[in-house]
């Protein structure tokens, strides 16, 4: 008897003390929303974030906002443009808001390796852009900048030029304490980061901080785009994860799930809990991940994790709380 209670208590305390993912984050969507019109109209075509909306997800645990907006916006007409003060103003309050609270703020211009619809090509200009947002809050160690969201369909020397001009950049702004996170080709799915090419490639970005995260995404749906409620099987996120946490071990790397996001179903949920798990059981090479996404803007939508009534609020936010370190 004595025994099964010493049993009992080792199986409670190692529960207690399991590793948990560092990082619960959030992806704010809405500044980028009106793509097809750069300049935009403030609360027409694209909207900032509420507040009091990330101060319900910071006590509820959330500590980290992958805040979206669109390069155009922040330097109209050109990369190498001065900072438009009052797009620059509205995203500085999100990111001020966030850090005075002690949590993270990704700086993450949402525009898939393009400007004004054009692959960018000017390696140069892009190191100058990001030179000038990193000024803005070098002095911040509670930013973390996310080069670009989701290069695709970019020749893969490219992908990788434009990575090392962004850590470059940032570098060259003072900004020496926070972290980055490279994305890679091909949408940064975690899925296809070896198969890719993006393993083999973006192994090779310098960092003289040597704080660089691999930044992946990763859908539970048919094709990985994160468009159908449905999901594949209920294990797939921890299968889609297996080949991108093998490299990250191997190359002594850590990773963020920047996106991931599914359906409200029984059989989705159960994959959403069995990757989450599985993360952190390597939570040596996993920081964390990022629902996508809230935002006052998105209304019904299946994945909307927007309180009070989003779908994702009350169907998943409670149900994957307690994999991270709330």
């Amino acid at each position: 008897m004595l025994l099964k209670n010493l049993l009992a208590v080792a199986a409670t305390a190692s529960t207690a003390f399991a590793a948990k993912l560092e990082w619960f984050g959030i992806n704010e969507s809405g500044a980028e929303f009106g793509e097809k019109n750069f300049t935009g109209v403030y609360g027409k075509e694209f909207i900032w974030y509420d507040l009091s909306t990330l101060d319900t997800f910071m006590a509820n645990g959330v500590n980290l906002f992958r805040l979206n907006f669109l390069m155009e916006r922040l330097t109209p007409k050109s990369l190498t443009a001065p900072l438009d003060k009052y797009y620059l103003g509205n995203l500085t309050e999100q990111v001020d808001h966030i850090t005075k609270a002690g949590k993270y703020a990704m700086i993450q211009p949402h525009n898939y390796g393009r400007f004004e619809s054009n692959i960018i090509t000017d390696v140069a200009a892009f190191k100058t852009w990001w030179q000038n947002v990193a000024t803005q809050y070098k002095d911040n160690d509670l930013v973390i900048f996310d080069t670009n969201n989701e290069f695709h369909d970019m020749d893969q020397q490219l992908v990788f030029d434009l990575n090392q001009a962004a850590i470059d950049g940032i570098r060259a702004a003072g900004a020496t304490s926070q972290i980055i996170t490279p994305e890679g080709n091909s949408w940064t799915g975690a899925w296809t980061w070896v198969s890719s090419g993006n393993g083999a490639s973006l192994i090779n970005l310098k960092d003289p901080q040597n704080k660089l995260v691999y930044q992946m995404h990763q859908y539970l749906d048919t094709d990985g785009s994160g468009t159908h409620a449905e999901c594949v099987s209920a294990t797939i996120l921890s299968e889609r994860l297996k080949a991108a946490t093998a490299w990250l071990k191997e190359n002594k790397q850590k990773g963020f799930l920047g996106e991931f996001a599914t359906g409200i179903n029984d059989n989705c949920i159960a994959a959403l809990r069995d990757g989450l798990k599985y993360m952190n059981d390597n939570s040596d090479v996993w920081t964390g991940a990022a629902w996508w996404a809230a935002g006052p803007w998105w209304g019904d939508y299946m994945y909307s994790i927007e309180p009070p009534s989003g779908p994702a609020y009350t169907g998943i936010f409670p149900k994957i709380k307690e994999f991270f370190a709330v």
